[in-house]
Protein backbone atom coordinates (compact mmCIF):
# COMPACT_ATOMS: atom_id res chain seq x y z
CA UNK A 1 0.00 0.00 0.00
CA UNK A 2 1.30 3.40 -0.94
CA UNK A 3 1.00 5.87 1.94
CA UNK A 4 2.17 8.85 -0.08
CA UNK A 5 -0.24 11.70 0.75
CA UNK A 6 0.06 12.99 -2.83
CA UNK A 7 -1.72 9.83 -4.01
CA UNK A 8 -4.71 10.25 -1.68
CA UNK A 9 -7.83 10.94 -3.70
CA UNK A 10 -10.13 13.54 -2.15
CA UNK A 11 -13.81 13.27 -2.98
CA UNK A 12 -15.78 16.39 -2.18
CA UNK A 13 -19.08 16.30 -0.25
CA UNK A 14 -21.01 16.91 -3.48
CA UNK A 15 -19.25 14.00 -5.21
CA UNK A 16 -20.06 11.74 -2.26
CA UNK A 17 -23.70 12.91 -2.38
CA UNK A 18 -24.00 12.22 -6.10
CA UNK A 19 -22.41 8.79 -5.68
CA UNK A 20 -24.92 7.90 -2.95
CA UNK A 21 -27.87 9.19 -5.00
CA UNK A 22 -26.79 7.37 -8.15
CA UNK A 23 -26.11 4.14 -6.25
CA UNK A 24 -29.65 4.24 -4.84
CA UNK A 25 -31.20 5.49 -8.09
CA UNK A 26 -32.52 8.59 -6.31
CA UNK A 27 -32.94 12.25 -7.25
CA UNK A 28 -32.45 15.42 -5.21
CA UNK A 29 -33.98 18.90 -5.33
CA UNK A 30 -32.78 22.06 -3.61
CA UNK A 31 -34.63 25.07 -2.19
CA UNK A 32 -32.20 27.88 -1.46
CA UNK A 33 -32.41 31.35 -0.07
CA UNK A 34 -29.19 32.65 1.52
CA UNK A 35 -26.94 30.48 -0.68
CA UNK A 36 -28.50 31.79 -3.89
CA UNK A 37 -28.13 28.56 -5.85
CA UNK A 38 -24.68 27.63 -4.55
CA UNK A 39 -25.80 24.15 -3.45
CA UNK A 40 -27.33 23.39 -6.84
CA UNK A 41 -24.19 24.73 -8.54
CA UNK A 42 -21.92 22.50 -6.44
CA UNK A 43 -24.00 19.40 -7.14
CA UNK A 44 -24.35 20.07 -10.87
CA UNK A 45 -20.59 20.66 -11.16
CA UNK A 46 -20.15 16.91 -10.52
CA UNK A 47 -19.83 14.93 -13.77
CA UNK A 48 -22.90 12.72 -14.14
CA UNK A 49 -25.06 14.86 -11.85
CA UNK A 50 -27.82 14.82 -14.46
CA UNK A 51 -28.54 11.31 -13.25
CA UNK A 52 -29.35 12.49 -9.72
CA UNK A 53 -30.13 16.22 -9.69
CA UNK A 54 -33.76 17.08 -10.40
CA UNK A 55 -34.10 20.84 -9.83
CA UNK A 56 -33.09 23.79 -7.75
CA UNK A 57 -35.26 26.70 -6.68
CA UNK A 58 -33.82 29.97 -5.40
CA UNK A 59 -36.38 31.98 -3.45
CA UNK A 60 -34.85 35.06 -1.90
CA UNK A 61 -38.13 36.85 -1.28
CA UNK A 62 -40.94 35.71 0.98
CA UNK A 63 -43.36 36.11 -1.92
CA UNK A 64 -41.46 33.58 -4.01
CA UNK A 65 -41.10 31.20 -1.07
CA UNK A 66 -44.90 31.19 -0.98
CA UNK A 67 -45.51 31.16 -4.73
CA UNK A 68 -42.90 28.61 -5.83
CA UNK A 69 -42.46 26.41 -2.76
CA UNK A 70 -45.83 26.69 -1.07
CA UNK A 71 -44.51 28.18 2.16
CA UNK A 72 -47.55 29.35 4.14
CA UNK A 73 -47.88 33.12 4.59
CA UNK A 74 -48.83 32.52 8.23
CA UNK A 75 -45.57 30.60 8.77
CA UNK A 76 -43.56 33.54 7.45
CA UNK A 77 -45.58 36.03 9.49
CA UNK A 78 -45.37 34.07 12.75
CA UNK A 79 -41.84 32.62 12.57
CA UNK A 80 -40.06 34.63 9.88
CA UNK A 81 -38.18 33.56 6.78
CA UNK A 82 -35.21 32.41 8.87
CA UNK A 83 -36.87 29.72 10.95
CA UNK A 84 -37.21 26.00 11.40
CA UNK A 85 -40.78 26.12 10.16
CA UNK A 86 -39.87 27.94 6.95
CA UNK A 87 -36.94 25.62 6.25
CA UNK A 88 -39.22 22.60 6.69
CA UNK A 89 -41.87 24.02 4.38
CA UNK A 90 -39.23 24.96 1.80
CA UNK A 91 -37.76 21.47 1.58
CA UNK A 92 -41.20 19.88 1.55
CA UNK A 93 -42.24 22.22 -1.26
CA UNK A 94 -39.14 21.44 -3.32
CA UNK A 95 -39.75 17.72 -2.90
CA UNK A 96 -43.40 18.05 -3.90
CA UNK A 97 -42.91 20.24 -6.99
CA UNK A 98 -40.00 18.16 -8.27
CA UNK A 99 -41.01 14.65 -7.31
CA UNK A 100 -37.43 14.12 -6.12
CA UNK A 101 -36.66 11.50 -3.48
CA UNK A 102 -34.79 13.95 -1.24
CA UNK A 103 -34.85 17.72 -0.89
CA UNK A 104 -32.67 20.10 1.05
CA UNK A 105 -33.44 23.71 1.96
CA UNK A 106 -31.51 26.62 3.40
CA UNK A 107 -32.65 29.95 4.78
CA UNK A 108 -30.49 32.30 6.79
CA UNK A 109 -28.69 35.56 7.36
CA UNK A 110 -25.35 35.57 5.57
CA UNK A 111 -24.53 39.18 6.45
CA UNK A 112 -22.88 41.48 6.81
CA UNK A 113 -26.17 43.16 7.76
CA UNK A 114 -29.62 41.89 8.56
CA UNK A 115 -28.91 40.27 11.90
CA UNK A 116 -30.80 40.85 15.13
CA UNK A 117 -30.06 39.82 18.72
CA UNK A 118 -32.49 36.88 18.28
CA UNK A 119 -31.16 35.97 14.81
CA UNK A 120 -27.58 37.24 14.47
CA UNK A 121 -25.61 37.21 11.22
CA UNK A 122 -24.59 33.62 10.52
CA UNK A 123 -27.92 32.15 11.69
CA UNK A 124 -28.98 29.51 9.16
CA UNK A 125 -31.69 26.87 9.17
CA UNK A 126 -31.04 23.82 7.01
CA UNK A 127 -33.89 21.44 6.27
CA UNK A 128 -33.91 18.04 4.67
CA UNK A 129 -36.76 15.76 3.75
CA UNK A 130 -36.95 12.35 2.24
CA UNK A 131 -38.67 9.05 2.68
CA UNK A 132 -37.92 8.75 6.40
CA UNK A 133 -36.83 12.24 7.38
CA UNK A 134 -38.31 15.73 7.61
CA UNK A 135 -36.10 17.78 9.90
CA UNK A 136 -34.46 21.18 10.11
CA UNK A 137 -31.61 22.36 12.29
CA UNK A 138 -30.26 25.76 13.29
CA UNK A 139 -26.62 26.61 12.77
CA UNK A 140 -24.66 29.70 13.73
CA UNK A 141 -21.78 30.06 11.29
CA UNK A 142 -18.87 32.45 11.76
CA UNK A 143 -17.05 34.47 9.15
CA UNK A 144 -17.87 36.84 6.34
CA UNK A 145 -20.79 36.48 3.94
CA UNK A 146 -18.97 34.11 1.59
CA UNK A 147 -17.77 31.92 4.46
CA UNK A 148 -21.29 31.66 5.93
CA UNK A 149 -22.65 30.68 2.52
CA UNK A 150 -19.88 28.14 1.89
CA UNK A 151 -20.35 26.51 5.31
CA UNK A 152 -24.11 26.39 4.75
CA UNK A 153 -23.72 24.67 1.38
CA UNK A 154 -21.22 22.14 2.73
CA UNK A 155 -23.40 21.17 5.70
CA UNK A 156 -26.58 21.03 3.59
CA UNK A 157 -24.90 18.69 1.09
CA UNK A 158 -23.68 16.42 3.89
CA UNK A 159 -27.11 16.38 5.53
CA UNK A 160 -28.65 15.39 2.20
CA UNK A 161 -26.06 12.62 1.75
CA UNK A 162 -26.82 11.27 5.19
CA UNK A 163 -30.57 11.33 4.44
CA UNK A 164 -29.97 9.33 1.25
CA UNK A 165 -28.00 6.75 3.25
CA UNK A 166 -30.62 6.58 6.02
CA UNK A 167 -28.26 8.05 8.62
CA UNK A 168 -28.91 10.65 11.31
CA UNK A 169 -28.91 14.06 9.59
CA UNK A 170 -28.25 16.15 12.71
CA UNK A 171 -24.74 17.54 12.22
CA UNK A 172 -24.78 20.14 14.97
CA UNK A 173 -21.80 20.01 17.26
Amino acid sequence: MNNNPDNIMFRSPEVLLCEALLEKNMKIATAESCTGGMIAAKITAVPGASGCFDCGVVTYSNEQKQKLLGVNAKTLEKFGAVSKETALEMCKGAKIISGADVAVSVTGIAGPGGGTPEKPVGTVWIGVCGKNVHQAFRFLFKGDRNRVRQQTAMIAIEMARRAVLGLDVDLRV
